[in-house]
């Protein structure tokens, strides 16, 4: 049975007894869910707030954004805005980093985030999510630049996501284990529900947008006939796809009960490495996943050993249950 305890008395616990995180680590992630909570309450207004649909403008990666997207980067930008542990953040949503007002002395971490991932579900009422990860900020020199922020996921010191369903849940990494903590809506506070969060190491589900098979190439092709092929084929046994195009929502549920998560890359676009960033979705979600002894790889490297060359760089991406994870990256390398 897990501890009922409060987010802040298992950072507390983690901080003070096994000396895994500084206070300063703690109290930047305590803004941040209080920054999870206040986007869950906007999400959960719906049209009651005013906050669906389209808002006629387009983030640095040209997408169209929905209203939701601003808000949500917004109530993150103005959170943080509090104290020296904090020098910068950058955004998926916005084009360059934010440096975090000078009011207090130089802030020691970075903070990178997507927002509002999903937010094509908004309008449909789907689980959608946000993403963070928190690394440290290099020292050596004043001020802070877009260069400190080009680390490899390895680096990360904390990461985590909040998936916004029908609870509101948060996830979260320090380097020790997977967490998992839902809010008390009556309470207002953050309650472990689970930790020591496992992905088991074989499963029967995967989970890709199949409207896309044209489009990739021969490895990922490979693996999923031999999924559909069920008992008849290869594989011996039959898998179930599924599919939310959610990467919280679809990564939550591998980290519940297992399963392999897919964007590989594919043809439409072959100068691109994949689809999803590498700073502010593939590596949390990478550091997540290994923490419950999953395996992240973009099909032929490990996903968090990749070095970044730029802010808002793309990555194909196969995380979730080792033993698939690691079928399809071999299948990869077969043909490299």
């Amino acid at each position: 049975m897990p501890r009922h305890i409060s987010l802040t008395q298992y950072l507390v616990e983690q901080q003070r007894q096994h000396g895994h995180i500084p206070a300063e680590l703690r109290l930047l992630i305590e803004v941040v869910a209080r920054a999870c909570k206040r986007i869950s309450i906007s999400v959960n207004k719906g049209a009651l707030g005013d906050v669906m649909g389209s808002a006629d403008s387009e983030n640095v990666q040209g997408e169209i954004q929905k209203k939701l997207d601003i808000i949500a980067n917004e109530v993150l930008i103005e959170a943080n805005e509090w104290g020296g542990h904090l020098a910068a953040m950058a955004s998926e949503e916005m084009e360059g980093i934010y440096v975090v007002p000078n009011r207090f002395p130089q802030g020691e971490y970075l903070l990178l985030f997507d927002p509002l991932d999903g937010s094509s579900n908004i309008d449909v009422n789907v689980s959608i999510g946000t993403i963070f990860s928190v690394l440290k900020k290099p020292g050596g020199h004043e001020g802070v630049s877009e260069r400190d922020f080009l680390q490899p996921g390895i680096q990360q010191e904390a990461a985590g996501y909040c998936i916004y369903g029908p609870q509101t849940t948060l996830v979260l990494t320090v380097g020790d284990g997977v967490a998992m903590f839902t809010l008390d809506r009556e309470q207002g506070s953050w309650v472990l529900t689970q930790e020591g969060m496992r992905i088991p190491e074989d499963t029967k589900e995967f989970a890709i947008n199949m409207s896309n098979m044209r489009h990739w190439a021969p490895p990922v092709k490979r693996y999923v006939d031999e999924c559909l092929a069920g008992k008849t084929g290869e594989r011996g046994k039959d898998f179930n796809m599924r599919w939310v195009a959610s990467m919280v929502a679809d990564v939550h549920r591998i980290l519940t009960r297992g399963g392999i998560f897919m964007y590989p890359w594919d043809q439409r676009e072959p100068e691109k490495a994949g689809k999803l960033r590498l700073m502010y979705e593939a590596n949390p979600m990478s550091f997540i996943v290994e923490q419950a002894g999953g395996v992240a790889t973009d099909g032929k490297r490990r996903i968090m050993e990749l070095a970044p060359g730029k802010l808002h760089e793309r990555v194909a991406v196969f995380l979730g249950s080792k033993n698939e994870v690691e079928r399809v990256t071999g299948y990869h390398h077969e043909v490299a």
